[in-house]
């Protein structure tokens, strides 16, 4: 106890899709608390499989708030049980699962700012919300909303390059629309409208926390460029949505200090601040500590590709966010749904089910694979929107198989390939500085990120990203402390601990690369025209 009660720290929260989660970050950046509460595990009466209840539909999924705030309840409970020293945190700030919403019926502000210290925060928010059950990022049920929201603004690329993204069912402007024409008695009692994460910003301020501009970018309804809500968005969504949603602040920005009900109950001090909270994505941005330059990549079921950008080009794939931790810059995610399970389809046929015999086959076959490229798409690829197995020999000729050791390099080249090409098309420019930073299962392998390494021209570098989003949060909260947008991000986590070096380019990677990335993004096309015949 007396080591702890000398220890100044911020809080980093996340609420995500199956848990809420928080650690406590000292001043050296050292982690020395988490918790977490699982909802499937430690709520069982909201009976949730996932986080989540998927309707009979298929394609509505929806999560209770009053399970969240339960669990808020919970952790805050845990800790002082745990004799966790409040009086010493000095900011907190947090994250949630991008796009999902939530609705503060009228009167709940007055709840909010007058909570009483004798009762948990669950019993007391029973009766604030018009929706009980929240639509999360997992939904699927607005595509008639998103084809009006697009044919509003004149069409898929012109939204994108108004508000980073094209319209996609799980984005939040689409799922307010789709409650607003099904469900107009609820909207009109509707107050307010939270993400999750200025929603879980609430609960700590005691009063309506601000939309900040990083997860405000995944709503479909967001200017990135001018950081102002979109008038024509909003006007295609719902009518009185601009008052209901407050106006969106900075990332780093301090939103007050933390409610007296968190003084009285747990002891916070009464000058602990309140950071705005953000995007589980934007989160694990900072938590990885990315520079401008650098990438993240995310080597597991799905691959996702973490970019900075400093000047994006919005396009019809892929997001464009306003960046966490720089509020000049941007940040842009890729998704490739054809992750670790098709490198370990290509494994079990061609390395006879072993790791070794694949990183083998990478050791004994030379860069740029002899010039055969391959394709590997056993499920509907997102980035592009490509199926099936298609390889080409060195004279770009179609062929039915390759040896086992080219199958396996192609794969495993064309993976990385793909990335960078799209990466570039988002407006990513590989820099002298650039570091590439490799999680997920395959960043194990080393001869898996020495293909990446050689593909982007640039070093690789491995580190444990368990708690990034939580981590993220806990030093965005210090960052809010200095005064966020006039210091850099990067002094502020100058002292946490650096990722470790696994791979740098191989001499003449670049010479190789730069003649067959052309070549790639060309059949890419070539596949693509194919797949969809010719244009009407």
């Amino acid at each position: 106890m007396a080591e702890r009660a000398a220890r100044p720290c911020c809080l980093g929260w996340d609420f995500s899709t199956q848990q809420v989660k928080v650690v406590a970050v000292d001043a050296e950046l050292n982690v020395f608390y988490e918790d977490s509460v699982n909802f499937d595990r430690d709520l069982l009466e909201f009976g949730t499989q996932g986080g989540v209840h998927v309707h009979e539909d298929g394609l509505t999924v929806t999560s209770s708030v009053l399970m969240w705030v339960q669990a808020l309840d919970i952790i805050l409970e845990r800790m002082k049980a745990s004799g966790f020293d409040f009086s010493q945190v000095l900011a907190l700030s947090g994250a949630g699962q991008q796009h999902g919403s939530v609705y503060w019926k009228a009167g709940a502000s007055r709840v909010l700012t007058s909570l009483s210290p004798d009762l948990l925060l669950h019993k007391q928010l029973q009766a604030c919300f018009s929706i009980r059950d929240s639509p999360v990022w997992m939904d699927s049920s607005t595509t008639a909303q998103c084809r009006g929201l697009e044919a509003a603004v004149g069409g898929a690329q012109a939204l994108s390059c108004l508000t980073g993204s094209r319209a996609y069912e799980r984005f939040t402007g689409n799922q307010i629309a789709k409650i607003y024409q099904q469900n107009p008695e609820a909207y009109s009692q509707t107050e307010r409208i939270s993400l999750v994460s200025s929603f879980a910003a609430s609960l700590f301020l005691g009063s309506y926390a601000p939309i900040d501009y990083s997860d405000g970018s995944g709503m479909n309804l967001l200017q990135i460029q001018d950081k102002v809500w979109s008038q024509v968005c909003l006007g295609a969504c719902a009518p009185h949505l601009e008052e209901k949603l407050g106006t969106p602040v900075p990332s780093c920005s301090v939103v007050g200090a933390i409610s007296s009900y968190y003084i009285q109950c747990y002891g916070f001090p009464p000058g602990c601040k309140v950071v705005a909270f953000t995007g589980d994505n934007p989160a694990s941005l900072a938590g990885m500590r990315l520079e401008e330059g650098d990438i993240a990549v995310s080597l597991g079921t799905s691959d996702t590709l973490f970019l900075w950008l400093q000047e994006p080009v919005p396009a019809l794939e892929g997001h464009v966010f306003c960046n966490p931790v720089d509020v000049q810059h941007y940040m842009a995610l890729l998704c490739f749904k054809n992750g670790s399970l098709m490198r370990e389809k290509i494994r079990d046929e061609s390395a006879s089910c072993s790791w070794s015999d694949f990183s083998e086959a990478l050791r004994s076959t030379e860069m740029g694979n002899g010039g055969n490229l391959g394709f590997y798409f056993d499920v509907m690829e997102i980035t592009p929107e490509i199926i099936g197995r298609h390889r080409f020999s060195a004279e770009n000729r179609q062929v039915s198989a390759f040896p086992r050791a080219v199958e396996i390099r192609a794969l495993i080249e064309g993976q990385f390939m793909a990335k960078r090409i799209h990466a570039e098309g988002l407006g990513y420019r590989v820099m002298p500085k650039t570091k590439i930073l490799a999680t997920g299962g395959a960043s194990r392998n080393r001869e898996i990120l020495q293909v990446l390494a050689d593909v982007f021209g640039a070093p690789v570098y491995v580190t444990d990203t368990a708690n990034s989003a939580c981590v993220g949060s806990a030093y965005r909260a210090f960052h809010g402390l200095a005064a966020g947008t006039d210091v850099p991000f990067s002094e502020v986590v100058k002292l946490a601990p650096n990722p470790r070096l696994a791979a740098t380019p191989t001499p003449g990677a670049a010479q190789v690369y730069e003649a067959l990335l052309p070549q790639y993004a060309e059949l890419e096309q070539r596949i693509l025209s194919q797949t969809r015949g010719p244009p009407e």
